[in-house]
């Protein structure tokens, strides 16, 4: 016997016969005994769902409400109940996707719906080990992609860089000339008289050393007699018995030696004699038992390392005007001049003056705004001069070479040429070709460099492009003048600072060696402070040397030469007073080194890309569905049950304050928490009896037929055979 419905047994017959697809309309009467009405779950201010019986024998989780339509109209007798029950169901249905109400509901719709086959694989497959299978592959891409996403980041991070070498044209650089011999001798010797005599006499005393007179070794008393300001200041000392006794060679008194000794040639002594150590010992001036002696294996480099020293002291003492006058002028030091295979002189050469070297001449030097270039490679169409070195001229203390030196640079570059410069020597013909090359390297966090200098705490004193000596050179002077109290004499002067020299400053060569030694041992700081230059110009030299000039053309050669210069010389020019010299490019290509990051933003992406790709065929859409997923809605589930903990808990806290019981409709309200929807499965006609009802309402009882008041609707399009007897009776 089939369950009663709403409306008798009657009408549940006519349902049964009803013709498949057609839908029993029963009574419109709202919420009758055929329905159930829990509240839905979250979803205020909408209709409650009703349960409706199917010819399956269960009870639908939902049914249509109550039709507003008006009795008796045709428009609202003739509207199809499917439509509204299918409508209702939709509405009524639990949420799937992101507002899924649990986390697993919600885990298992991105597995279902997402674009990462591995994650679909997992749910969809059947059988324990097939779906453990795509758990471990999926695993395994995964922890792929985080090895090599880590390794990608890495490697963004190390500061990688790669290298592009270019060739192009480039215009001619900065030529810069100089003398070895700083000033002419003749015009010094008044200021080095006093100096060269005691040189003069130091070395005859030690080495029987004359001039015009036999090798005698002259007396120490004879000396004695005559008294030197200069050795008493640094006297010079034979060392004995090493390290232990020395004799000064001016008082020829012997003395202990104490305090540091220090070997200026080489870090290994000569042991094979004692008597072949010589050196010279500074003190300080405020206390003489602070004293070091330095050391040489030579006695020439001995004497020529102590003539230095008071030589700076005396030059420091002369005007910058008057020394350019002692030295060289550009007539001087240039004969002949070719450039490009033309003709140029002194105009196209700048002076400067180097506090080593005297009147350096630059070639070139762009003083004017305008840099020359040369329109082909080779010798031919370089630069080519002839210099007048005049060797007799020579100071014989202070330089033990002939020639000149040469330096390449660019025109915003000081010159450094006693530290890089090249040395051409006399009667010889000196070619030099040249290969550019430019260089660019990326700042922080690539390299350890600077850009302009700005950022290094040093400041500039030579008024050119910062470069790492500039720096080097700058804060070593700056020290020298803190420490001091005086500037040393071969580099520029800071701001209100002056040359050391003996009469204010008689302790200033100990001050300066001890310094130099904390500079080269890198305890001054200026090593750790000075960085490379981002941009830098490096030309490569490649130096050849011939005769010159030849023995069958020396002699018509030496002869022109002379009557060019006939005017200003009064004496035949020898081949070892002359010097070639060509500077002239390989060819004129340029190459140019540029640092590139072997990784951007653009390759890590990329990368990323790559990765999520080949593993987990994944796209950007993927990683957004991901962030969708797993962060936004799942921190919104969560998020929602504590606060619908929180507000129940609250709701309860204020029913117990107040002495309220719990009403009927709370119940309904809560929703998922209402015992008829933690079955999963739908209730049947039995359970359906069994579910909780307003406290209000009566029990339900199935009412007694009325057949006088059963009527069919427009819902069926004839009518039913047993209402057809019906009707007969």
């Amino acid at each position: 016997m089939a369950p009663p419905g709403p409306e008798g047994g009657r009408g549940e017959a006519r349902k049964a016969r009803s013709p498949p697809g057609r839908p029993f309309r029963g009574s419109d009467t709202g919420k009758g005994v055929g329905c159930r009405v829990p509240a839905p779950r979250g979803r205020a201010g909408q209709d409650p769902a009703v349960a409706v019986w199917r010819g399956t024998g269960r009870w639908a989780d939902a049914c249509p409400p109550a039709s507003p339509s008006v009795p008796g109209s045709p428009v609202a007798a003739a509207t199809a109940p499917g439509k509204k029950i299918t409508a209702r169901l939709k509405r009524t249905l639990p949420v799937r996707g992101p507002q899924a109400p649990t986390l697993s509901e919600l885990m298992r719709w991105y597995c279902l719906n997402t674009n990462t086959h591995g994650c679909r694989r997992i749910v969809v497959s059947r059988g324990r080990l097939r779906r453990l299978l795509w758990i471990l592959l999926t695993l395994s891409a995964v922890g792929l992609i985080l090895w090599q996403c880590a390794e990608l980041l890495m490697n963004y991070y190390s500061a990688s860089v790669s290298v592009t070498v270019q060739f192009q044209k480039l215009p001619f650089p900065a030529v810069t000339i100089c003398n070895i011999n700083p000033y002419k001798y003749s015009a010094m010797k008044e200021y080095l008289s006093e100096l060269d005599k005691e040189t003069k006499k130091a070395l005859e005393t030690f080495y029987g050393f004359s001039e015009g007179k036999s090798k005698v070794r002259r007396s120490v008393d004879e000396w004695n007699s005559t008294g030197s300001e200069f050795f008493q200041q640094i006297p010079l000392l034979k060392v004995e018995d090493f390290p232990r006794m020395a004799t000064d060679l001016h008082s020829g008194q012997k003395r202990k030696i104490e305090g540091s000794v220090f070997h200026k040639d080489s870090s290994i002594v000569n042991s094979g004699d004692s008597n072949d150590i010589i050196g010279f010992q500074l003190c300080d001036a405020n206390n003489s038992s602070d004293c070091a002696l330095y050391t040489f294996s030579s006695g020439v480099n001995a004497i020529q390392e102590w003539y230095k020293l008071h030589y700076m002291n005396i030059m420091a003492q002369i005007p910058l005007e008057t020394k350019e006058k002692l030295s060289y002028s550009a007539d001087d030091l240039l004969l002949t001049c070719f450039f490009d295979g033309l003709s140029c002189d002194k105009r196209h050469f700048t002076r400067f003056h180097h506090p080593l070297h005297g009147n350096c001449y630059t070639f070139n030097s762009g003083e004017n705004g305008t840099v020359l270039s040369t329109s082909t490679g080779g010798s031919e169409y370089g630069l080519q001069v002839v210099l007048y070195i005049d060797e007799a001229d020579y100071n014989p203390f202070l330089v033990t070479s002939t020639g000149a030196k040469i330096i390449v640079h660019d025109q915003n570059e000081y010159p450094f040429i006693e530290d890089i410069g090249t040395e051409i020597e006399t009667a010889a013909a000196t070619s030099i070709g040249m290969h550019f090359t430019r260089s660019r390297k990326l700042s922080k966090p690539y390299s350890d460099c600077t850009e302009t200098g700005a950022d290094i705490p040093v400041e500039n004193l030579y008024n050119k492009s910062y470069s790492l000596q500039i720096c080097l050179h700058s804060c070593f002077q700056k020290a020298m003048v803190q420490s001091c109290g005086c500037a040393q004499y071969a580099q520029p002067l800071p701001a209100g600072a002056e040359y050391c020299n003996y009469k204010k400053n008689p302790n200033w060569m100990y001050c300066y060696y001890r310094l130099h030694e904390k500079f080269v041992k890198e305890q001054l700081g200026c090593q750790q402070i000075c960085k490379d230059a981002c941009s830098f110009k490096e030309w490569a030299l490649t130096t050849s040397i011939a005769q010159w000039p030849s023995t069958v053309s020396e002699d018509w050669m030496l002869r022109v030469l002379s009557w060019d210069k006939g005017q200003k010389l009064n004496k035949k020019l020898n081949k070892t007073d002359l010097a070639n010299l060509m500077v002239f490019y390989k060819d004129l290509n340029e190459r140019f080194i540029s640092e590139n990051p072997a990784n951007t933003l653009v390759i890590l992406l990329s990368n990323f890309g790559g990765q999520l790709g080949l593993w987990m065929s994944c796209s950007v859409v993927c990683v957004i569905e991901i962030v969708e997923v797993f962060f936004i809605d799942s921190l919104s589930i969560v998020m929602r049950r504590q606060w619908q903990k929180a507000k129940k808990w609250w709701n309860d806290r204020k029913r117990g304050s107040s002495g309220k019981a719990l009403q009927a409709s709370d119940v309904e309200r809560q929703g998922h928490d209402n015992p008829v929807c933690i079955d999963e499965d739908l209730p049947t006609f039995t359970t359906a009896l069994r579910l909780p009802l307003p406290q209000d309402s009566p029990l339900p009882r199935t009412p007694p037929p009325n057949y006088s008041t059963l009527r069919l609707e427009t819902a069926f399009t004839e009518q039913l055979p047993d209402t057809l007897e019906l009707g007969q009776h």
